[in-house]
């Protein structure tokens, strides 16, 4: 919160997250802190919501490629 807090208004903050935006006050789990962290980020926000296979998943490496690199 005190991060958010300090940050709103005086610059962008990007944050990247694998929990949808739903979650966020089950993970928090204050709800006033909750509400609080999300008007700040939410308000003025860009979200990119993306979908589909994780990159790393599709791209694992074999053992003897990581000991070529």
């Amino acid at each position: 919160m005190e991060i958010v807090e300090d940050r709103y208004g005086a610059g962008a903050i990007l944050i990247t997250s694998q929990l949808p935006l739903k979650t966020w006050h089950e993970v928090i789990a204050e709800p006033t802190f909750a509400d609080a962290i999300l008007d700040r980020l939410v308000h003025n926000a860009y979200r990119l919501e993306l979908e589909g296979q994780s990159f790393r998943k599709t791209h694992v490496k074999t053992g003897d490629e990581m000991h070529q690199s």
